[in-house]
C-alpha cells in the first residue's frame, strides 16, 4: 500500500477554468463538453469503497464485476478510497479493506489513492463550479427537506434564508434529462429537475460525494465505472457535473443490487456480515453463479487467484438489462 507525498495532478483537456456565466448558469453560457464515452482501446476501471465498516458479499459483488470487466480487456484496475467524512470513518479500516482485497486476488494497479488527501483539488472544482455560476448557497436543514416528495424544491436559490454556516448546492438545469446507455442497464433516462440542486459541500466545510468522485475519476483517467445500482440515480448528478466542468464522461455500468432474504440492502450500516478472508474461495463462487459464472467442478477448492484467472478467460458482457435487484439465495 502506498501512502507517499502527492504528486501534481492534471485534468487532461481541463483545467477547471471556464468562460464566466450568468447567475442562473444558463445552457447558452455553457461551453460544449467533449464527446462521451470515447476513449478508444483504453479501458481504465476503479473499485471506489468508502472506509465505514467491512467489505460484505454486495461490495464484493461491485469488486468482482469491476476487476473482471477491466482485466478481461486487458485494462487496469484501481483502488480508491473514499474517507472524505471523518465523523463515519472507521480507524483501521482502510487497511483492512486492502487486505481482505489482497485475500480474494483481486490486486490493483498503481497507488491506492485516499479522498482525504486530495481535498484541494475539490476545492478548485468548485471555484470553478462557483466562478461559472453552478453553484448557490443553501441554508436549508434536513428536517425542513424531509417532508419534500422528490428533490431539492430549489427554496435557496435565490440566496440562504438564514445567516451562518450554509450547504453549497449544484445548480442543475430543471428543463434537462440526462440520458445515458448503461452497458448492464440499458438505456437510462434521469430527468434532472426530480433529481434536484444537489450538494457538492456540506455546511461542516466536507466536500460531497458527487463532486469529489467526479474530479477522482477524471483526474484518474477512468473510462469505465462499474459499480451497484444504487447509484444509478447519482449518476445524472455526476454527468451534469461532468459536463459544467468540461470533463469527460467515462461508460457506465451499474450491477444489481445484492439484497438480503428479507429485502434488505447489503450494507455496512446494517452491519451485514464481513467477507471472510479464510473462505474467499467460496465467497467467489457465490458471487461468480450471481454473475452468470458457475465454474467447472474441477475449481472447486481452487485458491482465489485461480478462480479469478478462470473467470476473467470466460467474462463476457451480460444480457441487457440486468435486475435492478438480486436477492440472495
Amino acid at each position: 500500500m502506498a501512502t507517499g507525498p502527492r504528486s501534481p495532478e492534471k485534468i487532461a483537456g481541463s483545467d477547471f477554468r471556464q468562460p464566466k456565466a450568468g447567475p442562473e448558469g444558463s445552457a447558452q453560457d455553457r461551453p460544449e463538453p467533449p464527446p462521451p464515452g470515447d476513449f478508444g482501446p483504453i479501458y481504465i476501471g476503479r473499485f471506489a469503497p468508502s472506509p465505514t465498516g467491512s467489505l460484505h458479499l454486495g461490495s464484493l459483488l461491485a469488486a468482482v464485476g469491476s476487476f473482471l470487466d477491466a482485466r478481461s480487456r486487458g485494462g487496469r484496475w484501481l483502488v480508491r478510497i473514499e474517507d472524505l467524512d471523518p465523523a463515519r470513518v472507521v480507524a483501521g479500516c482502510a487497511d483492512e479493506m486492502l487486505r481482505t482485497l489482497e485475500a480474494f486476488g483481486l490486486l490493483w494497479d498503481g497507488e491506492v489513492k485516499y479522498q482525504s488527501r486530495r481535498t484541494h483539488l475539490y476545492g478548485e472544482a468548485l471555484e470553478s463550479l462557483r466562478v461559472a455560476g453552478h453553484t448557490f448557497e443553501c441554508s436549508c436543514s434536513r428536517r425542513e427537506l424531509s417532508g419534500e416528495d422528490s428533490g431539492y424544491p430549489g427554496t435557496c436559490r435565490g440566496g440562504p434564508r438564514r445567516s451562518g454556516d450554509s450547504a453549497i448546492r449544484f445548480r442543475v438545469d430543471e428543463t434537462e434529462t440526462v440520458a445515458f446507455e448503461d452497458r448492464f442497464q440499458g438505456e437510462i433516462a434521469l430527468a434532472m429537475g426530480k433529481l434536484g440542486d444537489v450538494i457538492v459541500r456540506r455546511r461542516d466545510g466536507v466536500f460531497a460525494y458527487q463532486l469529489a468522485v467526479v474530479v477522482d475519476d477524471a483526474l484518474q483517467g477512468i473510462t469505465d465505472v462499474v459499480r451497484g445500482a444504487d447509484l444509478l440515480e447519482s449518476t445524472g448528478w455526476q454527468i451534469a457535473l461532468q459536463r459544467a466542468l468540461r470533463l469527460q464522461t467515462p461508460r457506465y455500468a451499474h450491477l444489481p443490487l445484492l439484497l438480503e432474504r428479507a429485502g434488505d440492502k447489503l450494507s455496512k450500516s446494517r452491519r451485514s456480515p464481513a467477507l471472510e478472508p479464510g473462505r474467499a474461495g467460496v465467497a467467489l463462487l457465490s458471487i461468480l453463479r450471481l454473475l452468470g459464472l458457475s465454474a467447472p467442478a474441477q475449481l472447486e477448492g481452487a485458491t482465489a487467484g485461480t478462480l479469478l484467472e478462470w473467470a476473467t478467460a470466460s467474462w463476457r458482457e451480460r444480457p441487457l438489462p440486468l435486475a435492478r435487484e438480486w436477492i440472495l439465495p
